[in-house]
């Protein structure tokens, strides 16, 4: 049954809009959105998963998964890559309901004292979602412990997290699904304030930047990153396919903007936490 399995996600990946696009030189890259989940566990083992990353020319990655067993069953797998984020999920399905639930306090403070961090998240929280006590104190602890937060949030929920904590240092998952123009709002609103790029393929559809996307790269060059986003584990096996899709609209920038977004940004965002 895996072997069919396999057999249908591989012939997913030949039709994907990432396939088989043709890349001049294999650009190192940071990919600032994996989760390694239980069920991506199982069906996509640490060893193999780590040598998918390696494959694809991923030199880090920020993983975070539901439960967190998973991130540390990759960490221990591929130290060199991977770059551990406490997600407050402890399985599937607390997307909406984790903001309510203080449990998932107890959670985040016992993985705290017992693994190493560079941020919490990703975490889904909107409007009025971060004013709830559960949120408040998980922005609390990221404050206590240095860490960035991977938030997948509205404009208005990123603007209530710095109005709890002004210094936060916030990564914005699919820049919120907001336009080019908005995302460029929040970013001169918030100097702290990072994008990735998961699931935004409008910024470089056909190996191009549109003008507006390009644009805001240029407006703001040290604050956006790439991202796979492997929410499902059939997501893992895109990682390649994805990583050679953004090597080629990168190829459409400046050579130092193309590495600022391909790596390098990700990698000074991480520098600057806890500082």
């Amino acid at each position: 049954m895996q072997d069919f399995v396999r057999a249908i996600l591989a012939t997913a990946i030949l039709l994907s809009p990432y396939a088989g696009v043709a890349t001049a030189e294999e650009m190192p890259l940071f990919d600032a959105h994996i989760h390694y989940s239980h069920d991506a566990v199982k069906q996509v083992p640490p060893r193999q998963a780590a040598k998918i990353l390696r494959d694809a020319g991923i030199r880090k990655a920020l993983v975070s998964s539901s439960d967190d067993d998973g991130t540390q069953k990759l960490h221990e797998a591929a130290p060199d890559i991977v770059v551990p984020s406490l997600r407050p999920y402890r399985r599937r399905g607390e997307t909406r309901t984790w903001v309510d639930d203080e449990s998932v306090i107890a959670y985040i403070e016992d993985r705290l004292s017992r693994f190493k961090y560079k941020a919490i998240g990703e975490f889904h929280a909107y409007g009025s979602d971060i004013d709830k006590p559960v949120v408040q104190r998980m922005i609390a602890l990221a404050k206590e412990n240095g860490l960035l937060l991977h938030a997948h949030s509205d404009a208005d929920a990123i603007d209530r997290i710095f109005s709890t904590w002004p210094g936060a240092k916030v990564l914005w998952a699919h820049s919120g699904f907001e336009s080019a123009e908005e995302v460029g709002q929040m970013l001169g609103k918030h100097e702290n304030l990072w994008s990735d790029l998961a699931f935004r393929s409008e910024h470089g559809s056909g190996g191009s930047v549109p003008a507006n996307w390009r644009a805001v790269f240029e407006a703001f060059p040290e604050r956006f990153m790439i991202g796979t986003d492997t929410f499902a584990p059939e997501r893992w096996y895109y990682i390649k396919s994805h990583a050679d899709f953004s090597r080629a609209w990168l190829k459409d920038l400046p050579q130092d903007l193309a590495r600022n977004i391909g790596y390098s940004n990700a990698e000074r965002m991480l520098e600057a936490v806890g500082q």
